[in-house]
Parts: C-alpha cells; sequence; structure tokens
C-alpha cells in the first residue's frame, strides 16, 4: 500500500466487491485480456503506423523488462509528460505493468508545475519527449533533476542528451522471452494499489494529485465504454491530450483497449484532418470539445467528406450549449454525447435512448448504479430534486482523498466519505444540470486555470499593487481570462509587459490572461473582499459593447 493514499473503508471495498465491480485486475492486465482475444487485429493507429494488439503488448513487456532492468519498482512515481503518440501509450501500459506509477502531466506545463509534481509525488524519474514546437523539455528535465532530491532517471521519445536514457531505444530493444520472464516474472501488481495519479484541476492553488487505484481506473474505463456503447467494431479517435482523464479512460484508449476497438490518434483538431482520417479509417466515435466542436461545425469542411460512420462525438472539460448539441444532430447526424464528471471519479453521461431534453440539455447521469450522488447547500444539507447546490458523490471509483493531503482532505471530502465537487447543479432523478461552480477557477474550453495560482505570480510584478483573474466571455473557448490589476502608485502596465513576465515564471501557456483592465480601486465587499462577480459583469459588459461597435 502507498503512503498517502487514503483506501476506500474496508465495508465500502467488500460491498464493491460483491457487486462485481472490481475485477481484480491490473490496467495492463486488462489490455493483455483483450490481447489474447485480438491480436492480430489493429488496436493503434498513428499516421502510416498501424499497430496491432500483438506489437502493442509486445512493446508493452520490451519497455517493461527495460524499465526494470533500468531501477523502477512497483509503486514509484513516474511523472509522464509526453504528446499523443504510441510512446505515450507504451510508457502508460509499461509503468503500469511493473507497479510503477505514472503521474499523468500535460504537455503544456512547464518547470513551476513539473517541480510540483516531481515534490508532492516523490516521482523518481521522468519522461518527455525532446522538443515540441521548439521547447526543448530535455533542457527542463536536467534543471529538475539538479532541483529535485527525487528525481534519479530521464527517459526521452527521441534523441537524449548526455545522462538522459532514450525511451524509444528501450521499446524497440529485442528482449527474449527468457530475459522478459526474468525481469518481471516475479512482479505481480496489487489491483488495490494506485495505479495511476490524475492531477486536479488546481481551482483552489496549483493541482492535486489523485490516487486511482488498478480496480476503480479499469471499472472507470469500462463502465464509461458501456455508456459509449463501444465494442469490437469501435474505431476511437482522440484527438485530445491522451493525459487528461476524459482521453485515458472516460472512456478514451482504455476504454477502447477494454472492448477490442481502435484508437485512432489525429495529430490536430484541425476540420480537414479531422475529417479526412474518420473517412480513412471509418471512425465511429469522437473524443472532442468545445472549441473543436463549434469550429466544425461553423467551417462546412465536413460537407466534403463521407462522415457516415461516425455515430457519437463525445464533448467533455465544459459543458456544450443546447443549440450546438441540436446543431451535431442536424449537421452531421450523429449522437452528441456530453460527458460531465471528475478525475476524481464520478462520471456522468448521456446515452443513445435517452429522452430529448437530457440528450440536449442535461450533463447526462451516473455511469454506476452505485454513483451515489447528491446536492447540498452550504450546510451540506441535502436539497430537493430542482433547486440547486454543491454536488457530492461517493462510488466505486470515486477517491476517498487526495494523496498526501490531510488537510486539503478534511474540507474537499465529507465524514461520510463524499467528494464535494465544487460545482453548482441541478439534479432531476438521476439526471445532473450543470449550471456553474463554487471553486474560483476559469474554465478554457476545458482547460482549468487557477485563479489563485496566476493571481499570486502576477502579484511577484513590482508594477502590481492589486490583481484579481476572473472569467470573460468568448465563443469559442467559453471562457478565457482577464486579469484586472492596480498598479502601484506612479506606474504604467501593458498586457506584453504582464505576459512577458508570466511567461518567465514558466506556467502553461493556456493560463496566461487574455486580457488586461487596469482598475482604479477594485469593488469589495464590507469585509474587503474583491467582488468578482462585479468584475465579470464589467467586463462582460466591455466585450458586448466592442462586439456592437464592430457591428456598425
Amino acid at each position: 500500500m502507498l503512503s498517502g493514499h487514503v483506501p476506500l473503508p474496508q465495508d465500502f471495498a467488500e460491498l464493491y466487491r460483491k457487486k462485481g465491480y472490481w475485477e481484480n485486475i491490473g490496467v495492463t492486465e486488462m489490455v493483455k485480456r483483450t490481447v489474447e482475444r485480438h491480436s492480430n487485429k489493429v488496436a493503434l493507429v498513428a499516421g502510416i503506423n498501424r499497430i496491432t494488439y500483438q506489437f502493442l503488448y509486445q512493446a508493452i513487456e520490451r519497455l517493461a523488462c527495460r524499465l526494470t532492468e533500468a531501477g523502477l519498482r512497483p509503486l514509484d512515481r513516474v511523472i509522464l509528460q509526453l504528446p499523443n503518440t504510441p510512446e505515450l501509450i507504451y510508457a502508460y501500459l509499461a509503468l503500469t505493468r511493473i507497479g510503477a506509477i505514472p503521474v499523468m502531466a500535460l504537455r503544456a506545463h512547464r518547470e513551476t508545475e513539473i517541480r510540483h509534481f516531481i515534490n508532492a509525488s516523490g516521482a523518481v524519474a521522468y519522461v518527455i519527449p525532446d522538443q515540441v514546437n521548439h521547447f526543448d523539455y530535455r533542457v527542463m528535465a536536467d534543471t529538475l533533476r539538479e532541483e529535485c532530491s527525487s528525481l534519479r532517471y530521464i527517459f526521452v521519445a527521441g534523441t537524449p542528451r548526455d545522462g538522459q536514457a532514450s525511451l524509444s531505444e528501450m521499446i524497440n530493444e529485442e528482449r527474449t522471452a527468457p530475459q522478459i520472464a526474468a525481469a518481471l516474472g516475479s512482479i505481480r501488481v496489487d489491483p488495490t494499489d494506485v495505479a495511476t495519479m490524475l492531477l486536479s484541476g488546481g481551482t483552489t492553488s496549483i493541482s492535486k494529485l489523485i490516487p486511482r487505484t488498478h480496480n476503480d481506473y479499469v471499472l472507470n474505463a469500462r463502465l464509461c465504454g458501456e455508456a459509449a456503447s463501444l465494442d469490437e467494431q469501435t474505431v476511437f479517435m482522440a484527438i485530445l491530450p491522451l493525459g487528461h482523464n476524459y482521453n485515458l479512460a472516460c472512456p478514451g484508449f482504455l476504454g477502447t483497449f477494454y472492448y477490442g476497438g481502435t484508437v485512432v490518434l489525429a495529430p490536430s483538431g484541425d476540420a480537414n484532418e479531422v475529417f479526412s482520417l474518420i473517412e480513412r479509417e471509418k471512425v465511429t466515435v469522437i473524443a472532442a470539445a468545445v472549441p473543436l466542436i463549434t469550429t466544425w461545425l461553423n467551417s462546412n469542411t465536413y460537407e466534403r467528406y463521407d462522415l457516415s460512420s461516425l455515430r457519437i462525438i463525445q464533448n467533455g472539460g465544459a459543458r456544450l450549449a443546447p443549440e450546438l448539441r441540436k446543431r451535431i444532430l442536424q449537421q452531421l447526424g450523429c449522437f452528441p454525447q456530453e460527458i460531465y464528471g471528475t478525475a476524481e471519479g464520478l462520471i456522468n453521461m448521456t446515452r443513445l435512448g435517452d429522452a430529448e431534453r437530457a440528450v440536449i440539455e442535461s450533463s447526462g447521469s451516473p455511469v454506476c448504479e452505485d454513483d451515489e450522488i447528491k446536492v447540498v447547500d452550504e450546510f451540506g444539507d441535502e436539497v430537493p430534486d430542482g433547486e440547486a447546490g454543491e454536488l457530492a458523490t461517493r462510488g466505486p471509483y470515486t477517491i476517498r482523498g487526495y494523496f498526501n493531503a490531510p488537510e486539503i482532505n478534511s474540507a474537499a471530502f465529507t465524514k461520510d466519505g463524499f467528494y464535494l465537487m465544487g460545482d453548482i447543479v441541478r439534479k432531476e432523478g438521476r439526471f445532473v444540470f450543470a449550471e456553474g461552480r463554487k471553486k474560483d477557477f476559469i474554465n478554457r474550453g476545458g482547460e482549468k486555470i487557477s485563479c489563485e495560482e496566476v493571481e499570486n505570480l502576477i502579484l511577484q510584478h513590482p508594477k502590481v499593487f492589486q490583481v484579481s483573474l476572473v472569467a470573460m466571455p468568448d465563443d469559442t473557448f467559453g471562457e478565457k481570462a482577464c486579469a484586472f490589476v492596480r498598479p502601484r502608485a506612479d506606474e504604467t502596465l501593458g498586457f506584453e509587459e504582464i505576459i512577458h513576465f508570466l511567461r518567465s515564471k514558466k506556467i502553461a501557456s493556456f493560463k496566461l490572461p487574455e486580457r488586461l483592465e487596469i482598475i482604479e480601486a477594485f469593488p469589495v465587499s464590507p469585509v474587503g473582499k474583491i467582488l468578482k462577480r462585479q468584475l465579470r459583469e464589467i467586463i462582460a459588459a466591455r466585450i458586448t459593447t466592442e462586439k456592437i461597435a464592430a457591428k456598425n
């Protein structure tokens, strides 16, 4: 058992096991089971590469063997930060094969975030690409290894620097059956152990670590795949980051592998590339997000391609407006499947066969019968159906605590084990209707921006006296970040100066404010708290005025 992980209480564990939710297998063992049924079937399409289930598992075994030879052991934490390539899938499943724990960083994360993930998890290894879009991850990795005492190994998909190991060579280096048996034969993954660490949205500060066990994550993939009607004929297209819970297991590539389908990696969200791939590979399901869907529907590019294979467009990360759901049905002729939930556990999905209002307006219903959901007021008391409140949940794949975070856990979880999601919703029976959020973050097309984190960095600027980061409306992303700044006396401050300063702090680019508003005094409550609601109203009104002026 990993120290710092909060397991489910024994009585709940026994109940879920008795009901058959947990299969008592590791994540990679789940994939191996599919390999045994579909060895010659194509599991993964990446560019011109068509990778069978048999080849996939052989690559996983070779890499797992080399990782153990390099020194990795069960329960070792490993920061995994790769773009959407086969190497990410090989590395993820090789790590879970040996009982090591991938910590799923996103490609956009930089030194500030990765340093936190390493220190918070105690990571011993870091898996990276060499360069992406002129950014050299190898240099950052070396810097972090010097700073972080736990970090010993750096594995590079591409060309490594001195002191770094080539992940590509490790994947391709031949190993005999006796060598693999010697390296891996004694490893037995405990399904109750942590399989993966996901990242929270960082709604109150920098991201917390979410420990998901083998049992609960296999269940997560299975139930989400069932709700999406995945089967052996499924061709699933992944566009968004594979390291995110949505594309990882909701149902993502793990759900697709569970049911023996094929995963297609899209090189980008460009409409021509996406629709061309749908036509060529006969894609049946796409996992997308609001900005992509909005762009596709407004481009008319789809009219040039045969999209008759496409059954479902999934939306996750941020609520898809009812009007856009209707347009998916009308323009693309496929089902708009809303996926709403949390990396901490609970997943709600709309399904084929749901009533029209649920499909068009709701955020879906829980994928598991034993997902307990309730809506509570500010005192923790449950409110009647139809009334707004905070969504609370517990169930067989929902965590009971963040990793090594007892103080945070005391506020985020009730004494009887319900996780307080921070989202304001209404409930009608088992259907959830998302309305807003309690926690202070900005949802930029599914990317969660902690206001507190960015505010703390801006406050370090020598010209800044006071700052407040708020959401401003955006037609494509739903929300973007606007920084209201009160400069110090006699100082002037421009937008580019703020951005340059934040870039020097090496934070992810999606967290950068996209507008600066200089303010002489903030609206405050009687106790001096900045009234962010008023700031949101101010910027929304200004944007509306600017749009009207532009039309005239």
